[in-house]
């Protein structure tokens, strides 16, 4: 009778004690979820600045700040709809970014203003703490899920949801070769 009485505690303490790293397995992840969208915020406040300090060297690339702008209104509504579409419109607001850095190359003048070098040096320096932010997310969601879906965790699983991973979206170029000439 008290070996029975001993094991139904054990057991219990064991239930509560994987139900409770699953709990802490969760809240990880939504901590590291937030660090994102602290870095996201940052990025998203960047570029209007930056903006106001390109409009007036390239007034004829109206083209391209009008994508910037779209594709960042974009990026902060995608916010409420998951971390899919939010990567997908992240990705697609660092190409714009790319093709207005790439447009600013044209025009010695603007890369070489303080106001410019300063916002694009913090644009630089945020978004290499938005690619550290996304690797210690989805390291958190690999460790929440490998919880989950393995034994004995499986068996408690039922009221957790799955966490999806922060991946770039499939046409960023940074997935494909890269081609060298000589």
């Amino acid at each position: 009778m008290i070996y029975a009485l001993i094991a139904v505690v054990v057991l219990i303490l064991v239930g509560v004690g994987l139900y409770n790293g699953l709990v802490r397995a969760r809240n990880h992840v939504q901590e590291a979820w937030a660090d994102i969208e602290v870095q996201l915020k940052r990025r998203y406040d960047l570029i209007p600045n930056l903006m106001e300090s390109v409009k007036g060297y390239i007034k004829q690339e109206k083209e391209v700040l009008t994508q910037v702008t779209e594709a960042r209104a974009s990026a902060v509504a995608a916010g409420a709809k998951g971390t899919e579409a939010q990567a997908k419109a992240e990705g697609a607001l660092t190409e714009t970014l790319r093709s207005l850095f790439a447009v600013a190359e044209n025009y010695p003048d603007l890369k070489s203003t303080q106001n410019f070098q300063q916002l694009s040096s913090e644009l630089a320096d945020t978004e290499n703490k938005i690619q550290a932010a996304r690797r210690f997310y989805n390291a958190n969601v690999r460790d929440y899920l490998n919880k989950l879906q393995t034994f004995p965790g499986m068996l408690l699983a039922g009221s957790f949801k799955k966490e999806a991973y922060f991946d770039l979206p499939d046409a960023d170029p940074a997935q494909e070769n890269v081609k060298v000439q000589f």
